[in-house]
């Protein structure tokens, strides 16, 4: 028969063994929850997103970012329609030296083509200094409107770097005149991104124009954008790829039109009514590639570059999303 003692020293040890069991499990949900921490970290470590906001005539964002694939994800916050273009000068031009060797010539021919004095205004465009020539264009955004967001991803190599936009106000003053050029030093840091995927492919040229599967359904998709070649186009710039969405108030010719900085009406404030600019990919160079995001509703939309009578070059591509 069990004595009174032997009872109790059987209930302390099945208290203790019951204590000890659930110390262990204790132990092994903490780890448990550390390791879904440290990988929820690693998640967040691979999206590694740049933001950048405009609110009046600016770019909010870091000084310094990572290199290699690098999204950005820019709000404009403001009344007006932006971009931003990723400028790579010759090793040693700096911010400066654009605000005072590139401006003017753009400032001042700008106003003169304003006033019909065509000729006189390209001629000071022949003023500009011969390292601007030399200039590459690493992508950016396409153009946005106000209070929309667009999300781009480009690769970066470390580097000096000079973001702009040059939209023109109703006055004909480009926005980067009133302060929208900031210098951004890429790091020797690797962003630990990866390239993204893409479920539609554009292929841009000089010769073949827009081309891509336009057959889109609403939801959330990834554009790449391969430059299959880059020419100099009569705005002195490169083909580029904005996307927007059309209300049956849009006029595609004037959507043409307005694409040309160089026309006194065009790309400045306000843009064409029924367009909502939803980014897209900037100017990049022959055989690059970069990426845009976007979660397009049904309805009407189009692709267009910033050029010269872009209909003419096969660069205004109109589609539908499905529902």
């Amino acid at each position: 028969m069990r004595t009174f003692k032997n009872y109790i020293r059987d209930v302390i040890s099945f208290v203790l063994l019951i204590g000890i069991s659930s110390f262990f499990l204790l132990m092994q949900s903490c780890k448990t929850d550390k390791k879904q921490e440290k990988n929820s970290t690693v998640e967040v470590e691979k999206e590694n997103v740049i933001e950048i906001i405009t609110k009046n005539m600016d770019f909010q964002m870091p000084d310094t970012i990572p290199s290699g694939w690098v999204t950005f994800r820019y709000k404009n916050a403001s009344p007006q329609t932006h971009f931003f273009l990723i400028d790579k000068y010759p090793d040693g031009i700096i911010l400066q030296n654009v605000i005072d060797e590139v401006g003017p010539p753009f400032d001042n021919g700008m106003k003169l083509i304003n006033e019909g004095k065509v000729e006189e205004g390209y001629a000071e465009f022949g003023k500009l200094p011969k390292w601007f020539g030399e200039a590459k264009y690493l992508g950016g955004s396409g153009l946005v409107s106000s209070n929309h967001v667009a999300q781009t991803t480009v690769k970066l190599n470390p580097g000096y770097y000079i973001f702009e936009c040059y939209v023109k106000m109703s006055n004909g003053v480009f926005h980067s005149s009133m302060g929208m050029e900031k210098a951004v030093v890429v790091s020797e840091t690797d962003s630990g991104n990866t390239e993204p995927k893409a479920d539609i492919e554009i292929d841009i040229s000089s010769t073949e124009g827009i081309v891509f599967n336009d057959s889109i359904s609403a939801g959330n998709h990834t554009f790449s954008v391969f430059y299959k070649d880059q020419i100099i186009h009569e705005n002195f710039l490169g083909h580029d790829i904005n996307l927007a969405k059309l209300d049956d108030t849009a006029n595609l010719d004037e959507l043409n039109n307005w694409m040309d900085w160089s026309n006194p009406k065009g790309l400045i404030e306000p843009a064409p009514k029924g367009v909502v600019f939803l980014g897209g990919l900037n100017n990049m160079s022959q055989e690059d590639k970069g990426y845009f995001a976007v979660n397009l509703d049904p309805g009407r939309y189009v692709l267009i570059s910033e050029v010269p009578n872009p209909a003419s070059k096969n660069m205004l591509k109109l589609f539908v999303v499905s529902e």
